[in-house]
């Protein structure tokens, strides 16, 4: 399967995510929107994931290339391909969705409970997600849920953590493809965000306990693998058209 990303800054990779792509036989291509790279049009690939970055959808005028990723991602939604957004790719989707994304009342960043709401029972994706799990979080804002998706999580700091659109697209808030590695990044070149708040943890809270992070990444494979099947599945829908 042909798996395309888009990546909005050198420190924030797909984490966990490449390894299990890679251990799929699954074809792996990047767009790298800081280096001004075009994204391809929705024929090039079979999914595509969006990740995160420290800017926000609004940033035209910081980030021009902003335009161009909402326009190749409202491209590849009408096409009917699988889409997974990631923190700032999640705000992107709500965004072309017609969602509207502003600023959260509080920043979340580091572990942090999610609660799946009950629509996440309609749908098998969150299938062997417990009711209430731990998750890795960084985020200034918030998105709204898009109009006809399903809200399927939500936490104390942020009351939409997650969406179901059209059975394909998904857009998570939080993130479960965090390693140790891509955790320590964040802090890196982030870390002026870790001051005083209701949910903001220190640098050393969020890197301790490095088995949190296999636990997380154990959640976000059994998601990909879901999510695989639905592209699969379209896949043999075109073909048959």
């Amino acid at each position: 399967m042909r798996v395309h990303w888009f990546q909005h800054v050198p420190f924030e990779g797909l984490g966990s995510i490449e390894p299990w792509l890679v251990e799929q036989g699954h074809e792996l291509t990047c767009t790298r929107l800081y280096q001004q790279e075009s994204p391809p049009t929705p024929e090039a690939y079979d999914w595509l994931i969006v990740m995160g970055g420290p800017m926000g959808v609004n940033d035209e005028h910081a980030h021009p290339w902003l335009a161009q990723e909402k326009q190749a991602l409202a491209a590849a939604i009408r096409a009917g391909q699988p889409v997974l957004g990631i923190c700032l790719g999640a705000q992107l989707i709500a965004s072309v969705l017609g969602a509207k994304v502003s600023a959260n009342p509080d920043r979340e960043i580091g572990w942090f409970p999610v609660n799946l709401t009950q629509n996440a029972a309609l749908s098998p994706l969150f299938a062997d997600f417990d009711d209430v799990f731990d998750a890795f979080h960084w985020h200034g804002d918030r998105f709204d849920c898009p109009r006809r998706a399903l809200r399927v999580a939500k936490s104390a700091g942020c009351d939409q953590q997650a969406f179901i659109y059209d059975e394909r697209v998904v857009g998570l808030q939080f993130h479960l493809e965090t390693t140790p590695t891509s955790a320590a990044a964040l802090v890196e070149h982030c870390g002026n965000e870790l001051v005083d708040g209701r949910y903001i943890q220190s640098a050393q809270a969020i890197l301790a306990q490095p088995e949190r992070f296999s636990v997380l990444n154990g959640l976000m494979a059994g998601l990909l693998t879901r999510m695989a099947t639905l592209a699969a599945n379209q896949m043999a829908r075109q073909s048959n058209q």
